[in-house]
């Protein structure tokens, strides 16, 4: 993504501070790097200009000002002017963008790690999904990995944990059938962009009676709505795609407290694996 330009200058980091206010599309996001790393031209170019840079249509430039509260692009560009013409230039820590956008997710780290000071929710979490036989794991499109990454380690303590990771009408399906199994929890990651699909099975286990512990970015975000218990975790927005790094560091706190909630259990079927995979020599 970077073309040679560094915005390293108090204008670019402005600019940063300005497009990370609210939540944009890549698209967008592909603008506002555009901007940024043409902080000093960026007032003084035309909205065709601004997508010719970006390799995006001139409608989404409008759309990108109009998301950001302006009336147009001629109004955020005048807003890109007093910022530029405000801004004193200083020695800077020489970061790059990409730079940045690692250490923010430190600050995203920072904040999890605040959180988990009080230990009432992710605990109560634990328990409630230590419980539940067999245990959904539900995340859609990006979300998708993030389900599998949990339930990879969660299926070593765990007899039965069962990955939901397509839409459609068979995710209602294998809900029920997971409830009508047993199932007394539900684990659903969901982060932006919100599938629609997510949230339709959140209220789905709601209607049948299945408590869901959600792992979304925000305590406000809509997964929250249908949630018994929800555990935020902010996601990087500097790059084109989210960075995922707190939620991933979250899901593993969360499995954490699952095999605190059961230890003797969590110990037997540990030491049952190291046997099992010392005899298939599965590793090196």
């Amino acid at each position: 993504m970077n073309d040679g330009r560094t915005p390293d200058d108090s204008p670019a980091r402005d600019l940063l501070d300005l497009f990370g206010e609210i939540r944009l599309t890549p698209t967008q996001r592909r603008i506002a790097q555009s901007l940024v790393r043409h902080a000093a031209s960026a007032p003084y170019l035309s909205a065709v200009e601004v997508a010719e840079l970006a390799g995006v249509s001139q409608p989404s430039v409008t759309r990108f000002a109009v998301a950001l509260g302006y009336d147009g692009y001629p109004a955020l560009r005048r807003r890109l002017r007093e910022i530029t013409t405000a801004a004193v230039p200083t020695g800077g820590d020489g970061d790059n963008a990409l730079q940045r956008a690692v250490h923010a997710e430190r600050a995203n780290l920072a904040h999890l790690a605040e959180a988990l000071t009080d230990l009432k929710q992710v605990t109560a979490a634990g328990e409630l999904l230590a419980a539940s036989r067999p245990l959904p794991v539900l995340g859609l499109r990006a979300a998708a990995p993030l389900a599998a990454y949990f339930a990879f380690f969660a299926a070593k303590v765990h007899p039965d944990v069962r990955v939901l990771d397509s839409g459609g009408s068979l995710l209602t399906d294998r809900l029920e059938q997971a409830r009508a199994a047993g199932a007394s929890a539900l684990l659903a990651i969901v982060l932006p962009r919100y599938p629609r699909e997510s949230l339709a099975a959140l209220r789905t286990a709601r209607e049948i009676g299945l408590p869901v512990v959600a792992i979304t970015d925000s305590p406000v975000s809509p997964a929250a709505e249908h949630a018994e218990i929800v555990l935020p975790a902010a996601v990087g927005t500097r790059l084109v795609f989210d960075l995922h790094t707190a939620p991933m560091a979250l899901t593993m706190v969360l499995l954490q407290a699952v095999c605190d909630a059961a230890p003797a259990e969590t110990q037997r079927r540990l030491e049952e694996f190291e046997s099992a995979a010392a005899r298939r020599q599965l590793f090196v």
